[in-house]
Order: structure tokens, then sequence, then C-alpha cells
């Protein structure tokens, strides 16, 4: 008897085990019951005089013997339909093609050596490291570059491909303006001289021949009008943000020619890439007809005013209260804040042929800046501005002359990311050149050649579910007050969602009339350049007039990118990023919401992150949170800001308080998209699992999530990234957000205190 009982005990045992590992205990005990003692069935011993006179006639022993047998038996009977019930429901194995590609594409991404609660992104990304280092020419390289390639190589055919049944005039435009690009044999002929006649037009540079002018505000209002550069400043028109029904004149701080102020204050740490930028000036000033010595005294005091510049530069981090650096002003009131420039002609001719005068409103973003940047002018030798204007129109147009100009801005790209050589096809230039400038006559190519729009409503789907349990999160939140709460989930259920591309570019008469102020000249790229910037001007200006359009898309069909416009409150997702490895219908549920679920959940997230919050359901940058609420919001990213500051690559510090929107975005992206898929689990059922991965449905969640941010860096492209980036590195995006999710700790039984499980998680939404 014994012996039976250790085997009944063992069996129990186990299935205990089994019960921790797979199933919620409430579920297994809840099933177990269910079937044993069905409702409404009790076991009874009815009474009746045979029964109990054979009871009666039992020895003590025997009654013993016999209660123990039933009881074993009853026992037995339990563990075998709890066997069948454990066996019956466990996942089966998915054996399709399709499972079996992705389970080696998954399996290969993996280094198994390395512990998931350890460093979870090692885990995850350590075999596609290993067999992905970086090719030449490239200074980072990962899934979002792999799928854009992808992309390239389709769009590279559409523009090709002449006998294309194009629908409308500016898809021609775009293979035209692309077949240009690719003329290089022309592009060889003309050299330097299609520059040289910007230059003269704009009254000559000193750096070509002596130039003694009292021209300043002439230069500048035609390097700005004519050439859409930015010297000391940009300005261009977006929604307000105070007046969401409105397009507003704005006005920001800008001028630098390095991507960041960092580059040129932090002078020890980034001598090689000053000394590679001043290379980059001087070569191409000599191309241009420029004397070496004299070129190189002149750039060196064009590269002292930029780091003047840089110097009053506000740096992002700092800029991030957007309610703190919004100033609304007239034309008039800006012109005695700076009174250096001559704002109504500049303003004017930038906008022509829209109307302005002096109690024009205007949104300045950069108020001190502007104050400073006018006594900069001021106190600045006239020639030394002049040089500096017309600098950025060189640096703006000279990669589109002839490979010397192209060589010399390699050179210096060389330098700033750290590739040793580069060596991009010219095909690929001119296919995102063309992206750039008639993206969206492209962009309808691309999407009638590859977006299926059964996509879209699956898409969409998702995106309803994400929503769904970003809301029951909000419910749950503690530190916010329920007014807040309420308001919050009316912007989350206001916030409109677009997919795959905008519906104009749809209807070829629609499309035709956006570009049909566009002309493309055949064979002549450089002058095609120039005319798109005097048409982009044009339809800048007509906006201004005009009510915020959600047909306006910040990017085009084929980005492998999303975007949240706090503006419109909406969430963008283009068709190019609709794609493996962010998404494929064929693949298991989970690995889509840990991709494009999460990629959802995040741009949701950012209407929710210390700056989208500030803006309501409509739009509109206002203070609609109680003041409890807004204390204990900035309370909450205090934690997420320190725990990004304790990252570090090459001894360089992650700047948490930079990258804290796009921190709490993924933080909050993949709540909200684990809670989506368990809901849609809840729904239709668990999925097959992969052959040979040995990971549940949960755990592959948090790989397909890890996995799309395998990548590789060069320390030169680190740093850049570091300075200036608003997101964290990879890594960071990895680490930090599983560390932060309790779902993950359990599904990767990580024990409390683990890298991956600290006991202190940060936690905004």
């Amino acid at each position: 008897m014994e012996t039976l009982r250790e085997s009944v005990v063992h069996l129990a045992l186990q299935m205990s085990t089994y019960k921790r590992a797979t199933f919620d205990e409430d579920d297994l005990i809840d099933s177990t019951v269910d079937e044993v003692y069905p409702e409404g069935h009790q076991l009874n011993f009815r009474k009746s005089n045979g029964l109990k006179g054979c009871w009666t006639d039992r020895t003590h022993l025997e009654k013993c013997l016999l209660v123990v047998v039933i009881v074993i038996a009853v026992l037995l009977f339990s563990s075998i339909l709890a066997l069948a019930y454990k066996y019956g429901n466990t996942p089966e194995v998915c054996l399709t093609e399709s499972c079996v590609i992705v389970a080696s594409n998954v399996l290969k991404s993996l280094d198994r050596s390395v512990d998931p609660c350890h460093n979870f992104y090692k885990y995850a990304c350590g075999g596609w490291v290993k067999a992905n280092p970086l090719p030449d020419g490239k200074s980072r390289w990962g899934t979002f570059n792999n799928l854009w390639d992808h992309n390239q190589v389709i769009m590279k055919h559409l523009l090709e491909n002449t006998t294309l049944n194009t629908t409308s005039e500016a898809e021609r435009k775009a293979q035209h303006y692309y077949q240009a690009c690719m003329n290089e044999q022309k592009i060889e002929e003309l050299q330097g001289q299609p520059l040289l006649n910007i230059i003269n037009k704009l009254g000559g540079w000193n750096i070509t021949k002596p130039w003694e002018k009292e021209n300043f505000q002439e230069v500048l209002r035609s390097v700005t009008a004519h050439y859409r550069t930015s010297p000391f400043f940009t300005i261009f028109i977006s929604t307000d943000s105070k007046n969401s029904n409105s397009n507003v004149i704005q006005v920001d701080q800008s001028g630098l020619g390095l991507p960041s102020r960092d580059y040129y204050l932090n002078t020890t740490a980034n001598e090689k890439i000053l000394t590679a930028y001043l290379n980059y000036m001087v070569e191409l000033g000599v191309l241009l007809d420029g004397e070496e010595a004299g070129t190189r005294a002149q750039m060196q005091q064009v590269l002292d005013f930029e780091a003047a510049l840089a110097n009053i530069t506000v740096p992002q981090e700092a800029r991030r209260d957007e309610e703190l650096i919004y100033n609304k002003m007239t034309v008039r009131s800006l012109q005695a804040l700076a009174p250096v420039i001559d704002w109504l002609p500049l303003l004017s001719a930038i906008f022509y042929p829209v109307e302005l005068n002096d109690s024009e409103p205007i949104v300045v973003y950069a108020k001190e800046y502007l104050r400073e940047v006018s006594d900069l002018i001021n106190s600045t030798d006239k020639c030394v501005l002049n040089n500096y204007m017309i600098w950025n129109v060189v640096k703006k147009t000279a990669y589109n002359l002839d490979h010397r100009f192209q060589e010399a801005e390699e050179k210096l790209i060389m330098a700033m990311s750290g590739t040793k050589k580069t060596c991009n096809a010219r095909w690929k230039t001119c296919v995102s050149d063309t992206d750039g400038t008639l993206g969206f006559s492209l962009g309808a190519l691309f999407v009638k050649a590859t977006f299926a729009e059964d996509s879209k409503q699956i898409a969409e789907e998702m995106i309803s579910e994400i929503k769904t349990a970003f809301e029951e999160s909000l419910r749950l939140t503690k530190w916010m007050d329920e007014e807040t709460k309420k308001a919050a989930k009316e912007k989350a259920d206001s916030i409109y969602d677009m997919i795959g591309y905008p519906k104009f570019i749809m209807d070829p008469k629609e499309l035709d009339k956006l570009f049909n102020d566009y002309e493309v000249v055949p064979d002549l790229y450089f002058q095609n350049v120039l005319q798109f910037y005097n048409f982009s001007a044009r339809v800048t200006a007509d906006q201004l007039r005009k009510r915020p359009n959600r047909e306006q898309w910040s990017m085009t069909p084929p980005a492998v990118n999303a975007y949240y416009s706090p503006t419109k409150n909406e969430i963008v997702f283009p068709a190019g990023i609709l794609q493996a490895p962010f998404y494929a219908r064929d693949f298991p549920k989970a690995l889509n919401f840990g991709g494009i679920g999460v990629v959802m959940g995040h741009e949701l997230t950012h209407a929710f992150d210390d700056q989208g919050r500030e803006y309501d359901k409509d739009g509109n940058l206002r203070s609609w949170w109680k003041n409890s609420s807004v204390e204990a919001f900035k309370r909450q990213t205090e934690c997420m800001i320190e725990q990004y500051n304790n990252f570090s690559i090459n001894n360089e510090q992650v700047n948490g308080k930079q990258t804290l929107g796009e921190n709490i975005a993924d933080n909050g992206g993949l709540k909200a998209a684990y809670h989506a898929y368990e809901s849609w689990v809840k729904k239709n059922g668990e999925e097959m699992l992969l052959p040979t991965v040995g990971l549940t449905n949960r755990q592959l969640f948090f790989l397909g999530f890890a996995q799309v941010w395998c990548s590789v860096r060069t320390p030169e492209s680190i740093h850049e990234g570091l300075v200036t980036d608003p997101h964290s590195p990879s890594m960071y995006r990895v680490i930090g957000t599983v560390a932060n999710s309790v779902e993950f700790a359990k599904h990767f039984n990580c024990p409390s205190g683990s890298t991956m499980n600290p006991v202190r998680k940060c936690e905004v939404w």
C-alpha cells in the first residue's frame, strides 16, 4: 500500500509542477474539479438494506481496506482525467512550411549560451550579431536597414520599368526624376558649373573671388527662400500647437553643419570629426575654384562661427516641455526681439505670394536663442556672415554634382560614422532621393505593387486590440486622479490611425494635382533638385491660409518607420513597415504582436509621453491634467530617467532625459501589445508552437520584440546616436523595457533581483 501511495503522490507532484509551468493555478483546479464532480451531481450512497447489510457484516480491517481502495480508485481516476486534460490541451506544434522557416530564423538569431534573465538582448540577438558583420560602407546595420534595402530594390524596379502601366503623370515624373539622377555622364560633364551659377546669382563668394558688398539681407532672403537653407534659424509652416485647426509660421533655432552642438563644444572628444569637417569645407571650396590657403583660412572662420552658434543653441533635453518654449507673437514683436533681421521682407519672400504684414502671428520656439543670435550677427564681420550663408547652399547641393563632390562628402561621412569605405551604389542614392522628392508618386507605384489591402484591415484590428489594452492599463493606473483618467481615455478613444498610405495617392487626378506645378527636366538632375526646392516653397506657402489636413503625411508609403502626430492626435503606419520581420500574415500572432504590435503600442503611447501628454484629444497644447497628476507623472518619469542614465556604451552614458519620450513609448508599447495578445488568445484560443524553438508563445512574443532591434554599429555611429538620437541604443531599448516588465520576468522565470528582473521597476503606463 505504501508503494501505491508513493506513486499517487509522485503523480500529484508531477501535475503540480506542470500546472505551475503552463497554466494559471485556478484554471487547472477548476477544470479538474468540474470534470470529476460535474455541477449538480453529488456523490451519494443510497440507503438500502442490502448495502447496509453488506457493510455491517464486514470486519473493521475489511472496512478500512475498502475505504482505502475506494480513495485510491478516486485518486487514480482523478489523475487519469488530469493527465488527459494536460496532454489534450497542450498546444500542437506547427509544421507548416512558414512555421519551419520562421522557427529557423528565430533560432539563427538566438544565443542560447546567454541567460535570458541576465542579458535578454544578447540572448535574443547574439546569434544575429555574430552572423551579421557590418556591410562595407555601413556605419550601422539592423532589421530596419535590411527591410529598407528590400524596399529599395522594389522601388528601383518600379522606377526603371518604363513599360510599367503608370496611371498618372506624377508617377511618370518620379521615373523621369530617377532617370535624370542616374544619368552620370551628363552630371560629370557639367561638373561644378551649376553651383557656380547659383553663387554668381547670389552676388559672389569671397572663397572664389574678392567680395565687398553690403547685401546681407538680400543674400539671407535668397538662400532661405529659393534654396531652402536655414542659416541662423529655421522658418517653416506647421499646425499651431495651441490652435490645431490652423497653420502658423514658426521659427526655431538652427544653423549647425554637424548633427549636434556637442561636436563643436566637446572639442577634445571630437577633434577628428572637426578636422574632417574643416577639410571637407576646404575641399568643396577648392573644387569651386577657391585657392587652398585662403580657402582654409576663411573656412576656419566659418567653422568658428558655427561653434559660436552651437554655444547659444539650447540642448534638446532642455526643450522637452513645449508649454515652456511656445511663444506666440507678431512679426512686429519678432522684429523687436531680433532687430538685426528685416523680418517682414524675409518672411514675405519665403512665403510668396501670400501677403503678410507686421501683425502676422508667429510662433517662436527659441526666444532667447533669437535674441542672442541677433547680437552674434551684429558682432560678426559681414564677409564671414556671407561666407557662412553661401556655405549653407554649397553644403546642401554639392552632393548632386559630379563624383569629386560626392567623394568629398563621403570622406566626412567615413570620419563621422567610422566606416572604412563607402560603396553605396548610385541607384540607391537615386532611389532615396526620388523618395525624398516625389515620394508620394513613387509611393503610389510601391503600394500597388506590394500592399495587400487586407493587411490594412488586420492592422486596424490589432490597433483596436492594443488601444483597448492601453485603456485598461490607464484605468488601473494608481497615480492618476479619476478626472484626468477620464480625459485621458477620451484622448485615447480619439486617436486616429492611418494605415499604409494616404488615400489621395490612389486617385490619379488628385496625385497629378499635387505635383502639377513641378516640372521635371529630362537629364538635368541638378536643375530638377533646384526646381523642387522652389516647388516645395510654393506648396508650403499655400498651406498658411488653409486648415491642417490629415491626408498630409510626414512619411512616404515605402518608409520603414511610423509616427504619432500630437497636433492631429493620429498614429501613422506606412506600408513599408507592414512587412516581415514586423508583420507577416503567416507569422504566429505572438510574433506579429511582438513586432508591429509593439510598434503600434509605442506610437499610441507617444500620445501620453512627457511631450505628447501636453496635447489634448483635439491636438491642442494646453493644461488639461490636474496638478496632482502632473506632479505624480513627473515622479514616475524620474525613475525612468535615472534607470536609463545608468546605461552606457563604450564608457559613454545614455542621456535619460533626452531619450525619455521614446523610453516611455517603448515601455508602454510593450505592455499594451502583450495584453492585446493575451486578449487575442482568449478570443481565439492558444496558437500552435513553433517547432524546435522550445519556447512558449508568451516567450516568443518577447523574443519577437527583441529581435526587431538586433543591430550592429561602429563606435563612431554609437557616439553620434548618443548625442543626437532621442531613442536609446537598440540594446537598451530591449534591456530597459523588459527589465520593467513583470510579465517578462514571469514567463522567463527570472529570479527577483536578477538583471532582467530588478526589484525596482519603472512604470509610467
